[in-house]
């Protein structure tokens, strides 16, 4: 399942986070998103179970639902993945190598497991719980860190992750846009995927479109320059 990281310059995935609508789902589906991200966390405005039903998530036909979690517990997080028929957890808390671990003996092998490093102030810690990381994870997601556990708009200063030993594939999260996705170039290894929310929606769970098409056909045109 694991893709290995690149330096090459072929088009990132794309990710669209915090989706609560199935109407929009579908549009997203038909435009070809590769994940599709699913907020199981009660004190997000993006909390997805306050729209959908465990029910209508899994009869969402698509390959990349993510489901996001923040320190939930192994018991909620596989009923949810069982459910909902998820293709991947997203672990956006502060869970430990141990709870990891013993997530990923419990859960269905199919399913991806994906590690969020929340980026602030403390680069020498970050670099230690990369390094120091034994669980078996299958991707990274880089976001800003925040009392909030996402879905601020703002971004981290990139150039950071040039600082780090990545040796997994990694999402890019935190404050994406058509404005800034040009720094991308920047980095020496680049994201196996780019994570929008905040940016690209009207209000909390409401995404706009049209703007997401327009960011989709500008990462296009990058990739064929």
């Amino acid at each position: 399942m694991t893709q290995q990281p690149t330096n090459d310059s072929r088009q990132p995935k794309l990710k669209v986070c915090g989706l609560t609508k199935l109407d929009q789902i579908e549009e997203l589906i038909s435009l070809d998103v590769n994940f599709l991200g699913l907020i199981f966390y009660k004190k997000s405005p993006r909390y997805v179970l306050n729209s959908l039903t465990l029910d209508q998530i899994k009869s969402i036909n698509h390959e990349g639902k993510i489901g996001v979690f923040v320190n939930g517990s192994l018991e909620q997080i596989i009923e949810i993945s069982e459910k909902a028929k998820l293709n991947y957890i997203q672990l956006h808390g502060d869970e430990s190598d141990e709870f990891i671990s013993e997530l990923r003996i419990k859960l269905d092998r199919k399913i991806g497991i994906i590690k969020v490093f929340r980026i602030g102030n403390d680069i020498e810690n970050l670099k230690f719980k990369i390094q120091n990381l034994k669980s078996n994870v299958d991707y990274f997601l880089f976001d800003t860190d925040s009392k909030a556990f996402g879905g601020t708009g703002k971004t981290f200063d990139w150039q950071i992750l040039n600082d780090l030993e990545i040796n997994k594939p990694y999402f890019l999260s935190g404050g994406i846009s058509e404005e800034n996705i040009e720094n991308i170039k920047l980095l020496k290894q680049k994201p196996f995927t780019l994570d929008i929310n905040s940016k690209f929606e009207i209000e909390p769970g409401n995404k706009n479109i049209d703007k997401i098409v327009s960011f989709k056909n500008k990462l296009s045109r990058k990739a064929t320059r």
